[in-house]
């Protein structure tokens, strides 16, 4: 019997080596290196799968219109850049529970409406399960095929067969590859799987969506290159606590990248979210308290306003505490800095604890001013107007840079009720339907909000 050999895998990169390191020399990441079992592989390239087309100019090529079919689920298509491109490959991510099977079962009963024919691949539920599912969801589709297999030569074999619109795969990690001799999950049966599942979408112009699990750092399961080969990278995002879910399109090669959808988690399934402020607001006191400040945050074409609230307290630790939730605590950390320095506000005995209500991640630099005011009121103990907003983005020395898109961010502000608007002098703008404060420097802004006590 012959030896069987292992060889020791980078989950983030795909490096491969005899031994174990704990650091991968390709990546750098550390404690990413897994080990496999090596059995001699088999001739599994078909002729099907090699690309025979010969070089053409670039002058001579020829391009179609891109051939789109909409889900019939408005913020689905707004993140997809309008529908689901035929021949593409999607993968959708998220942590467990979040809604990924929920909002793709969906999309099959709304596709299978316009007379489109889904095959739903589940590799980790049964036929049953998924039936009673659909009922919950009140999806009773004629051309929606449930197929429960783990196989991806079965799978294929189903696909040839049936010749569907769209293929769903529920997940990735589940299945595996007759060719390789490792276990499902592994880095191999996940770049072997997705390779042949490209292949298909590419060769039969099938549109292919596959589910991804994260780990617990939050990244997806699996090699990075998992992401490169697909089309489109859908980040399932959302507070379990809370009943909305977020859609982010981190990779789109037929869209917008930084596009948004805000959906509601009900009982009978996701529904669409048409205002966003409303329900980001809806939360937020009556009576004006210090520590909360509104801000306008840009999620791809979308402004979105959103309550941050501070709080500072004396602490009875030798090394005060600080907590961000929903906000990068190392940007926190910064405009804490610059508060000290520039402001002369001495936080360094105090806690200081930053939280953005409804549980959205604010990514973007034009919120450090509303965290800013709110921490910096929060410690006066004096209140922003609440018919205020604020925009901006703060320098080290001080000074407020502009952002961009200020004329929808106001719009928006307008829209939603609110008078005032502070915003970086360089954004300075007319708008007679809303009293501008443009400021330079930050001492600036804690002035204007002083002043109009």
């Amino acid at each position: 019997m012959a030896k069987v050999k292992s060889k020791w895998v980078c989950t983030e990169c795909g490096y491969e080596t005899a031994g174990y390191l704990g650091k991968c020399p390709e990546c750098g990441a550390w404690g990413t290196l897994v080990e496999e079992v090596q059995f001699p592989s088999k001739p599994h390239v078909k002729d099907e799968f090699v690309n025979k087309e010969k070089p053409e100019m670039l002058k001579d090529i020829h391009i179609g219109e891109e051939v789109r079919v909409s889900t019939n689920i408005s913020e689905f298509d707004r993140i997809l850049g309008g529908g689901l491109v035929q021949g593409s490959l999607v993968l959708i991510a998220g942590d467990p529970g979040i809604g990924k099977s929920t909002i793709l079962l969906q999309t099959s009963g709304e596709l299978c409406k316009n007379s489109k024919k889904v095959l739903y691949v589940s590799a980790e539920e049964s036929a049953s399960q998924l039936k009673l599912r659909a009922q919950r969801l009140s999806i009773n589709a004629d051309n929606l095929y449930i197929y429960p297999q783990t196989s991806m030569e079965n799978i294929k074999t189903q696909i040839e067969e049936i010749m569907p619109d769209v293929v769903v795969v529920d997940s990735i990690q589940a299945i595996y590859s007759q060719n390789v001799a490792s276990s499902a999950g592994s880095v191999s049966q996940i770049r072997e799987c997705t390779n042949i599942l490209m292949h298909i979408a590419k060769s039969k112009n099938i549109t292919v969506i596959v589910i991804g699990h994260v780990t617990k750092d939050g990244n997806i399961a699996g090699p990075k290159v998992l992401e490169h080969m697909v089309d489109t990278v859908i980040y399932f995002e959302g507070d379990k606590y809370k009943s909305y879910r977020m859609l982010r399109a981190m990779k789109n090669r037929f869209g917008n990248t930084s596009e948004v959808g805000i959906f509601e988690m009900c009982t009978d399934g996701l529904k669409c979210v048409t205002n966003p402020n409303e329900l980001f607001l809806n939360e937020r006191s009556q009576v004006a308290v210090p520590g909360s400040a509104i801000v306008v945050t840009n999620e791809g074409s979308r402004p979105l306003l959103v309550e941050i609230q501070a709080l500072v307290g004396t602490t009875p630790y030798p090394s005060p505490r600080r907590v961000a939730n929903g906000v990068d605590t190392g940007r926190v950390l910064q405009i804490l800095a610059v508060l000290e320095k520039r402001v002369g506000l001495n936080l360094s005995k105090q806690d200081v604890y930053v939280n953005v209500m409804g549980g959205i991640d604010v990514y973007e630099p034009s919120a450090d001013l509303g965290i800013a005011l709110a921490v910096a009121t929060c410690a006066r103990d004096v209140v922003v107007d609440p018919q205020t907003v604020i925009i901006g983005e703060i320098g080290l020395s001080g000074e407020i840079h502009p952002v961009n898109n200020i004329e929808k961010r106001l719009n928006e502000a307008v829209m939603t009720g609110f008078k005032k608007a502070i915003i970086p002098y360089s954004n300075k703008v007319t708008d007679k339907r809303i009293e501008i404060v443009p400021v330079k420097r930050l001492i600036d802004a804690i002035t204007a909000c002083v002043s109009a006590q």
